[in-house]
């Protein structure tokens, strides 16, 4: 019996934890000053380790003493009110667990082709860093320099027959902050030249120390492609400097889509390229009122997957969750600054008329990934009735 009490406080312990989980990355989710939002993820943190050791004191050895034969019912009624809590909090969890081991490739998926590049066997050194978290680059098991370069191929209706095969590289996430070191980015920006992609975006969070802004022209600065590069910004810029970031990209040659929206005609067709940096920063773009266009969003958060959808978009690409850095079996990751949790942590989610692409992005500002490599991915555009067979 007092196995079994024990068994009970922590599983609420586990749903508490499951609670804090879910303020987080709700709180991450605002636009919140980076100082604030510190203090309340040390007040969180406090919270999830100090509950075990005040719950076990306070209902398991004093009070009621359930773990010395205490009766249940004789505790108060304001740890049973939060307990309760715990329980929802517990099965928010196991519902999480369920639905990442349940997760689906999209129907529009027609295959998907990635390949490893161990960035350390490039460059014949561990591009570590001088940051203050660089020791974490060098931990077992970390696959922060083992990057997954990909081609997914989507069939989505609105792709005309003129562009079948229609590229497009997905960048995120880079975090120039000094724990990974410049030769890193340096061999990205080689991986993704050697795409050949037909178009290039950015979708935010290119840095975490202003002072690396002149990495920017000696990586992705050198990229081109037919059809242009385009970025929006992240969270993070907003934190150390939108202005300074949004200039630089565009003396690279970039084009901010940030709150408007851009037009190309390729191939007798019109493709619509736009960008949203809320909540951060600015407004939503405006896309026009022609119905056959194809519309591309630049999104830093999944968030408004409910608000691209409204507007038709038909591809909106991603970034700003990591995947979550941290992959448990079975469980799948736990940390989103996303007010969807970990539901976008990261991968392709098809809901018509929108294919959400959300990518684990290059780094982060801690160089930590367990069973979640850094990823560079390059979109392939198919028409419809134009499909292949391969499915992987």
């Amino acid at each position: 019996m007092l196995w079994f009490n024990l068994l009970i406080l922590l599983l609420i312990t586990a749903g508490h934890a499951e609670l804090m989980v879910i303020l987080v990355n709700r709180i991450d989710a605002l636009a919140l000053p980076r100082p604030m939002l510190h203090r309340i993820r040390f007040a969180i943190d406090l919270v999830i380790v100090s509950f075990p050791l005040l719950v076990i004191w306070f209902v398991g050895i004093q009070g009621p003493a359930v773990l010395f034969g205490g009766r249940w019912s004789n505790v108060s009624p304001f740890w049973m009110v939060y307990f309760a809590l715990c329980g929802v909090g517990l099965l928010a969890f196991l519902a999480s667990a369920a639905r990442w081991s349940s997760k689906r490739i999209p129907s529009v998926q027609i295959s998907n082709h990635s390949r490893t590049v161990d960035v350390t066997q490039r460059l014949g050194y561990k591009p570590v860093g001088q940051g203050q978290h660089r020791f974490l680059a060098t931990l077992p098991f970390n696959e922060a320099f083992r990057i997954q370069v990909s081609d997914k191929r989507y069939g989505l209706p609105r792709v005309p027959t003129e562009w079948h095969g229609l590229s497009i590289l997905h960048l995120t996430d880079s975090h120039f902050i000094g724990n990974v070191a410049r030769p890193y980015f340096e061999e990205v920006a080689k991986l993704a030249a050697e795409m050949h992609p037909d178009l290039i975006v950015f979708t935010g969070d290119l840095l975490d120390d202003l002072d690396l802004l002149p990495w920017l022209p000696a990586t992705f600065g050198r990229l081109t492609a037919p059809l242009g590069c385009y970025f929006s910004l992240g969270n993070h810029d907003w934190f150390y400097g939108a202005r300074e970031i949004r200039e630089e990209f565009t003396r690279c040659g970039w084009q901010d889509t940030a709150g408007r929206t851009i037009v190309i005609e390729h191939r007798g067709h019109r493709l619509e390229i736009a960008g949203t940096e809320r909540p951060w920063m600015g407004a939503h773009p405006e896309f026009s009122g022609d119905a056959q266009a194809f519309r591309i969003l630049l999104s830093h958060t999944p968030d408004h997957i409910a608000w691209a959808r409204s507007q038709g978009v038909d591809l909106m690409l991603s970034g700003h969750n990591h995947g979550g850095q941290i992959v448990f079996p079975v469980i799948g990751p736990v940390f989103a600054p996303s007010r969807y949790g970990v539901r976008y942590s990261g991968g392709a989610f098809w809901s018509e008329p929108t294919l959400l692409y959300v990518s684990r992005g290059l780094a982060g500002r801690q160089p930590l990934r367990i069973n979640c490599p850094p990823e560079l991915t390059r979109i392939v555009l198919e028409a419809p009735g134009s499909r292949s067979l391969d499915r992987t």
